[in-house]
């Protein structure tokens, strides 16, 4: 989006530069761009355009935002806040929005772990996914996709970014390039995933794909098209309801939900190995491309069998510490 062209209200000097901020700070800022945008044309296409944002108008605003979720409504007033506060240096008596008259977070989200016996499930039936002269390698491609997003737990965005030069065939590992946060990172694959990698590429090879083709290609001939997120969310959404997993509540998994079950998948690996779990997180932090160990910490859910590895690992550190009530009250019922 070209800022510069696209704000039009009152506030467009002060939104141009704190985008600009933003992204000096090495953030692309492209989801909060487009929400400042729509704000900034929401005041535009007002009845009688405000010159400002007034508490009236980030009222109005908030009240157009009805049919979001709270949890997104509550994400975008925030965002708003944060601009206000940074345009109160400059101007000191503008509008800075109450964050007590925002919406309460829902913690109501719950992802999906996937377990090894799924993926399995999933990778037997990418196969009945019919290919197309449109999309040649659409079933080995959504099969590289289910290995790669639960093996690296890499994100959406960072897979369809790949092609065939990110793979080092020597060193077996992958380039993830200029990710969130403007950070790039490799990732080293096990022997396994490395030859399925290796496989893929075999075959992206034969039906013309260039070295600077997408890894997951879009349609056949537009080299440079890689697929769309929705197109690979229908994709797998397909692979879902074909190998009959869904979560708790009834719907289907999210792509998203493969990143939360690498997290949880990592830890699991380090109780059952006798790591010390602690010392590991910042590898974890580093691999997942975070900036903050405590975004790794959103990730790491503590279900079974997590919870029970936790419990018996806390009980052979600590057993001999903890008394039992009953007997530090003399054996009193």
């Amino acid at each position: 989006m070209n800022a510069a062209n696209s704000f039009n209200s009152g506030l467009a000097s002060d939104l141009k530069r704190y985008i600009s901020l933003k992204q000096a700070l090495g953030r692309r800022y492209e989801q909060a761009s487009w929400i400042l945008l729509k704000l900034d044309q929401f005041l535009c296409g007002l009845d009688q355009p405000a010159a400002d944002l007034t508490a009236e108008t980030f009222k109005q605003w908030c009240h157009s935002m009805e049919s979001a979720c709270s949890n997104t409504r509550l994400a975008r007033m925030r965002l708003v806040r944060h601009f206000c506060l940074y345009r109160q240096r400059t101007v000191p008596d503008c509008f800075v929005p109450d964050p007590t008259q925002f919406p309460q977070f829902s913690s109501t989200f719950r992802p999906h772990i996937f377990s090894d016996w799924e993926v399995e499930r999933l990778l037997s039936h990418s196969a009945s996914l019919p290919d197309s002269a449109r999309s040649p390698l659409r079933g080995t491609a959504m099969r590289l996709a289910i290995i790669l997003l639960y093996t690296t737990g890499m994100r959406r965005g960072e897979l369809l970014r790949l092609t065939p030069r990110d793979y080092d065939p020597t060193a077996k590992t992958l380039l993830i390039r200029i990710s969130k946060f403007n950070k790039s990172r490799l990732l080293p694959l096990p022997d396994d995933v490395a030859a399925e990698v290796a496989q893929f590429l075999r075959i992206h090879r034969t039906v013309g794909l260039g070295a600077e083709a997408p890894l997951i290609c879009g349609p056949y001939g537009k080299q440079d098209q890689a697929y769309s997120g929705t197109q690979l969310r229908k994709n797998l959404g397909l692979l879902f309801s074909l190998a009959e997993i869904k979560k708790s509540n009834g719907r289907l998994p999210r792509i998203h939900d493969f990143r939360f079950s690498f997290a949880v998948n990592a830890l699991l690996r380090w109780y059952r190995n006798g790591v010390d779990v602690q010392s590991k997180l910042p590898f974890l932090c580093a691999w997942m491309g975070h900036v903050s160990i405590l975004s790794t910490y959103h990730y790491l859910r503590f279900v079974e069998p997590l919870r029970s590895l936790a419990s018996r690992r806390f009980a052979d550190c600590y057993s001999s510490l903890v008394t039992p009530l009953l007997e530090q009250e003399g054996g009193r019922g």
